[in-house]
């Protein structure tokens, strides 16, 4: 079940360029309304079942909770105000794999916070990231409004992985549905609060530009986003993210399609890579929870024990 759900998550994801770089192009949707719509179509979708199963659970939620799904809220706003824009300037391929970095930035996080990850783990970022330039190649940053896109996906990229952690720490305790449409329904009123400071319209598009919105709300959010906060409650962020790479062939593919885009010419190579870098990543940390089950819980302190798992 854990691989359907990872594998659902993958698709719903690659998805997301393709479908708003689409969108963007042919409609006068604008960024923000994008990022606003599919965060406040999939709260309401969210928050539904839960209020069924468990009336009062909303009015229950702990400050450590909010505070955390606050934070990723707040990620979550930032990174979509970043992504989609970077669409509307550089290449599908290039934006999605700039994004998807986001498993680095979550190591770089992790170390300024103190954990030391195995050696394994460190090596499976590598082969993945070499797989990350084997399919976009070195024709980023190409004329300068490409560069400026691909610096909002390089941020994009920073942002997911602050709100994959912040996630990680609120999925500790909240369940799939609550934390999901308190987020989402957070990150839509701060994206509404972007848009109105912007300028960019919320409403009065086209049917082609809603058809755009509702494509991209079921695909990437609610199939996508919620499959990967799922997975958060019983994977590691840097794990998760780690999958997420694979949303980078994934694109690419799609955009070639469905947009013409000319396809990278090391896509299968550099999913081959990305694939080996997840394996030695899973295999890294298995290994360290091995060693940390052989050992007595008073053998090693706590940071020690907690920092050789390679997680948050």
């Amino acid at each position: 079940m854990t691989l359907f759900i990872a594998a659902m998550g993958v698709l719903g994801v690659a998805s997301s360029g393709p479908l708003i770089a689409a969108t963007l192009g042919a409609t006068s949707v604008s960024a923000l309304a994008i990022a606003f719509w599919r965060n406040a179509i999939a709260a309401v979708v969210m928050a539904g079942p839960t209020l069924v199963r468990e009336p009062r659970r909303f009015g229950s939620i702990t400050g450590r909770e909010f505070r955390w799904s606050l934070l990723a809220a707040v990620a979550l706003a930032l990174h979509f105000a970043c992504f989609i824009t970077s669409l509307q300037l550089t290449s599908v391929a290039a934006a999605t794999a700039l994004v998807c970095l986001q498993s680095a930035w979550i190591a770089i996080f992790q170390l300024l916070r103190g954990t030391r990850h195995r050696w394994q783990v460190l090596a499976g970022l590598g082969i993945a990231f070499g797989g990350v330039v084997a399919i976009t190649g070195f024709d980023m940053g190409s004329s300068p409004e490409a560069l400026l896109g691909d610096m909002l996906a390089l941020a994009g990229g920073a942002l997911a992985g602050l709100y994959t952690l912040a996630g990680g720490k609120a999925r500790q305790s909240m369940t799939t549905g609550t934390y999901t449409a308190l987020c989402y329904g957070m990150c839509a009123a701060l994206v509404a609060v972007l848009a109105l400071a912007t300028g960019q319209p919320l409403a009065g598009f086209d049917a082609g530009g809603w058809l755009g919105i509702l494509a991209i709300t079921v695909c990437a959010q609610l199939v996508g986003h919620t499959a990967f906060n799922h997975l958060l409650a019983t994977m590691s962020p840097l794990l998760v993210s780690m999958i997420i790479l694979l949303e980078i062939p994934g694109a690419a593919l799609l955009a070639s399609v469905f947009l013409g885009e000319t396809l990278p010419a090391g896509t299968y190579a550099g999913l081959g890579l990305i694939m080996v870098g997840l394996a030695v990543v899973v295999a890294g940390q298995r290994s360290g929870r091995a060693r940390l089950r052989s050992k007595a819980p008073g053998d090693e302190p706590a940071s020690d024990r907690i920092a050789e798992l390679g997680t948050d």
